[in-house]
């Protein structure tokens, strides 16, 4: 099958013809229709995740057809639609048994553990317990952007952060999972204001339902918000993952608020320092939130199918395997606008590859 494959973290991964994959016994191989391209996968081409094996085809936000069923597997077959959450737990641990896939101390990841969705086709563990059905009114592009930056913005928000109607939500950040962040709090009733350095991220933001948009670059993030929302947000959102957006994220909160973390902050970028003397007089929630266990997209699913939440919205462009590999390592002096989504299968100008 063709791939992006990584041969060397930080260096420009290039197409290759790489074996097909087969399923394990409790695992399922997936022809890949669409696939997000996601900042976490430039942190993977960057080697920021210890233990990541080379060489490496990333890409973790994935939407497809079964093609292959390993023996043990009981609840798929053959031809049904799936997505399935970035991070996939083992099933049987006490943290899986108790609703946290998303934390299972055993867990794969897909693009980071072992080989992505940069490819025809991509082996999935675990089936019965990690995969999501497509219903069939949702596109597999827009399915694709379910599993990474849809789905961690919506357990950010509702799971985690807890937000109620009326309350003023601060996204900070407006790539794929901040604008995911800006639709989804709109919907729950919130108040939204939003921040940003690209005028169109505000704008699509604007579009997704924020009240307010800030020039991240323009203004003091943290006074603008709290004189935007009286006194500050009941809840933060740092979508970037960076030393200023968490601080200013923790900043910009009223008293008692809660700040999510979503945006990575790896080691290798050095440790952040954070506000913590805000944090204690303001009584603040420091939060994480890692993506979303398959057993809790039912809820999600149904706010999509009833057109409460359309992530198809998000998805500004599609690409090719080759763009994909061009533009991975690009994503890490710029943000893109919107959620990108690559087709495996589509060749410049709309071909099929076999």
């Amino acid at each position: 099958m063709r791939a992006v494959l990584i041969e060397k973290f930080g260096e420009a991964p290039r197409i290759a013809d790489v074996p097909d994959p087969v399923p394990a016994d409790h695992g399922v191989v997936v022809r890949v229709d669409a696939t997000g391209l996601c900042h976490s996968d430039w942190h993977a081409w960057a080697g920021h995740d210890p233990g990541a094996p080379l060489p490496l085809v990333p890409g973790h936000e994935l939407a497809g057809t079964i093609t292959a069923v390993g023996r043990d597997v009981a609840s798929w077959r053959v031809g049904q639609r799936v997505t399935v959450p970035f991070v996939c737990g083992c099933g049987t641990c006490e943290v899986c048994r108790a609703g946290d896939a998303q934390v299972c101390p055993h867990q794969t990841q897909p693009g980071f553990t072992g080989w992505g969705s940069f490819a025809a086709l991509v082996a999935l563990d675990h089936a019965d317990f990690n995969l999501v059905e497509v219903p069939d009114a949702v596109t597999q592009v827009a399915a694709a952007a379910l599993g990474c930056r849809f789905a961690t913005a919506y357990r950010a928000l509702v799971g985690r952060a807890r937000v109620q109607p009326g309350e003023w939500v601060a996204v900070l950040g407006c790539g794929g999972v901040g604008l995911s962040a800006v639709m989804i709090a709109a919907a729950l009733g919130a108040r939204v204001v939003a921040t940003d350095h690209g005028e169109q991220a505000r704008a699509l933001a604007t579009e997704l339902g924020a009240e307010a948009v800030l020039d991240a670059g323009a203004v003091d993030v943290p006074a603008a918000i709290h004189d935007l929302t009286d006194g500050g947000t009941h809840v933060a959102l740092d979508a970037v993952g960076s030393e200023r957006t968490c601080a200013d994220s923790v900043l910009a909160l009223r008293r008692r608020g809660r700040q999510v973390q979503v945006g990575l902050l790896p080691a290798a970028q050095g440790h952040p320092r954070v506000p913590m003397e805000r944090v204690v007089a303001y009584e603040l929630d420091l939060l994480g939130s890692h993506g979303m266990a398959a057993a809790d997209y039912p809820q999600m699913l149904r706010l999509v199918a009833d057109g409460r939440l359309d992530p198809a919205r998000l998805v500004t462009r599609t690409i090719g395997l080759e763009e994909a590999a061009a533009e991975l390592p690009l994503l890490g002096e710029r943000a893109a606008e919107g959620v990108t989504v690559v087709l495996p299968h589509e060749r410049r100008g709309g071909t099929q590859w076999p």
